[in-house]
């Protein structure tokens, strides 16, 4: 009993060294489940590095194979999972050879002896989600997610999640989109008067505007947007805030951090504490980056951090909540016959929603890899959770339809290539398929598109960030028409560089438009200069442009607001 004491005391403290020690001197067939498991999260705890994440791994095994069906056996096979799913994000960055989906074999041989338990135990549905995510498997993510939110109303982060992945179905139309978005505002905590501290009215002259963030990191797509404003903006009208909400930063953070008033880290804050905390800042304007991506800190827009809450750039749909006052979008993506399917007011920028900062290389004219390859190559470089059954099956048309073509795919996130090719194969299509390894240098990320005729947006969600950079690089890109924000974004984008041609009114006339451009070689390259010309200046890169009119929105919101 004193030795169980003394674990749960030095755990407590922190001291998984110690543990650690205690445990491994106890002989291998007096470690129960209970132990063994606690052996296995005090190695995870230490570091995370690669080494320790195996050995916990063996330990969570240990104690899971040691006494099926108890409770501590449940718990260490939900640690399991999630160590796995480090340890193999971990490979996957660090281009480390790894058999992408036997590496979760011995997961699903537990979880299919187990489905029951997993359907059942909330905590467990959410470990499995990570896995099939990874494997690229989004019907059982939402099958899972769903039942999640069936027996547990209150899980906001597993409605928040729902809706997320929804955006990479067709089941969702924008109607049922705002449906579930408005459960997840009745669902949001909500605190009483006496534990806030009260919004205090306008009294200085300048403006604090506020960007909530926990993506404010080298190479993640919202600092380029975010950098567009940031390094635009009058001082003597505005104070702008960032607060993050991530442990981790780096360069890009510190480089941001520069241009504004004052950063403050809420990572480690509890919703209470991060909501007083801002309130006390007296921050004007607030603007959430994230939405319903990973970390979102919706329950501090709930409860009303500022007296204008904005949405804007880090999600392409609605949050559904009533206390977001607007959301940042253009005349292409959200039509005002439109405007009620979203929770928000909508704020129409001039031209375009985001303008991308550019690139800190040098730039020059590429000529179409076709010259040399004597082929045509098409590529994609989006997130391979995209790429669904409908994308597949127009990839591998159009393959079909231009002699000797190729299609290259890369995504920075860890993702399962074999389940990709699984889905071209049953198309016709496997070896005209070509996969990019990650690269952690950025200019060798955008050299890749130097390997690219022409690149094919994803659909019902489009890439953006993929697309400017692929435009920046002179490369065209074929999207298609969609039915709301997230499913227009290619459709923006092409309008704002005069690319009207490459915007497909269905999947047919993308089919048509993609062997049109790729059997007519002059066209091509006709095409590709067109754009290296006019990208610079156009909406998608002017920054000076889109600022001015950006702040002078807010600035409107203001007065709406206070005169």
């Amino acid at each position: 009993m004193n030795d169980a004491i003394n674990l749960e005391k030095l755990f407590l403290e922190k001291k998984y060294t110690q543990i650690i020690s205690i445990i491994e001197k106890i002989p291998d067939n007096k470690r129960n489940s209970g132990l063994l498991n606690l052996l296995g999260v005090c190695k995870m705890s230490l570091s995370g590095s690669n080494e320790n994440l195996e050995s916990a791994i063996k330990e969570f095994k240990n104690s899971y194979l040691k006494e099926k069906n108890s409770t501590n056996a449940f718990h260490a096979l939900r640690n399991l999972i999630n160590a796995s799913v480090i340890l193999f994000d971990n490979k996957y960055q660090n281009n480390e050879t790894l058999v992408e989906k036997d590496f979760f074999n011995e997961i699903f041989e537990f979880y299919n002896q187990n489905k029951n338990y997993f359907e059942n135990n909330i905590p467990h549905a959410l470990a499995i989600i990570k896995v099939f995510k990874r494997c690229l498997d989004i019907d059982s993510v939402i099958r899972h997610l769903k039942r999640i939110v069936e027996k547990d109303f209150s899980n906001t982060d597993a409605l928040s999640s729902l809706c997320f992945f929804n955006n990479l179905k067709y089941d969702w139309d924008q109607a049922k989109y705002l449906k579930y978005s408005r459960m997840l505002n009745d669902r949001l905590k909500q605190y009483s008067s006496k534990e806030l501290i009260n919004l205090k009215s306008k009294k200085e002259k300048k403006i604090n505007l506020a960007f909530i963030s926990s993506d404010i990191r080298f190479k993640h797509s919202v600092t380029y947007f975010l950098r567009s404003i940031l390094t635009e903006y009058d001082k003597e009208k505005f104070n702008i805030y960032l607060y993050l909400n991530s442990k981790y930063e780096d360069e890009t953070t510190s480089e941001l951090k520069r241009y504004v008033h004052s950063t403050k880290n809420i990572v480690d804050l509890n919703d209470l504490s991060a909501i007083n905390l801002i309130r006390k800042d007296q921050i004007d304007i607030v603007i959430d980056l994230n939405g319903f991506s990973s970390n979102h800190r919706l329950t501090l827009f709930k409860n009303r951090i500022a007296p204008i809450q904005i949405s804007w750039c880090g999600y392409t749909n609605t949050t559904g909540l009533n206390e977001m006052d607007y959301l940042i979008t253009d005349k292409n993506l959200i039509y005002k016959s439109e405007q009620n399917l979203y929770s928000e007011k909508v704020i129409y920028m001039s031209d375009i929603w985001n303008c991308h900062s550019g690139y800190n290389i040098d730039r020059n004219k590429i000529v179409s890899p076709l010259e040399k390859n004597k082929f045509v190559t098409f590529g994609s470089f989006n997130n391979f959770l995209k790429i669904n059954d409908d994308v597949v099956k127009v990839w591998s048309s159009i393959l079909k339809k231009v002699d000797k073509s190729k299609l290259i795919l890369k995504s920075s996130i860890p993702c399962s290539k074999e389940e990709i090719l699984k889905k071209f194969k049953k198309n016709g299509i496997s070896s005209e398929i070509e996969f990019l390894p990650f690269k952690k240098s950025f200019d060798e990320h955008l050299k890749e598109y130097k390997k690219i005729d022409i690149a094919l947006d994803t659909f019902p969600w489009n890439g953006v960030t993929t697309s400017f950079e692929a435009i920046w690089m002179g490369v065209p890109v074929i999207t298609i028409k969609g039915f709301n924000f997230s499913s227009r974004c290619g459709e923006s984008i092409n309008k704002n560089i005069g690319l009207n041609n490459l915007i497909a009114i269905n999947q047919d006339d993308y089919v048509n438009k993609s062997v049109m451009i790729a059997n007519d070689k002059k066209k091509l390259e006709e095409l590709r200069k067109k754009i290296f010309d006019n990208a610079l200046e156009s909406s998608l890169f002017n920054k000076e442009k889109f600022s001015k009119f950006f702040y002078n929105c807010i600035e409107n919101t203001f007065k709406e607001k206070y005169l």
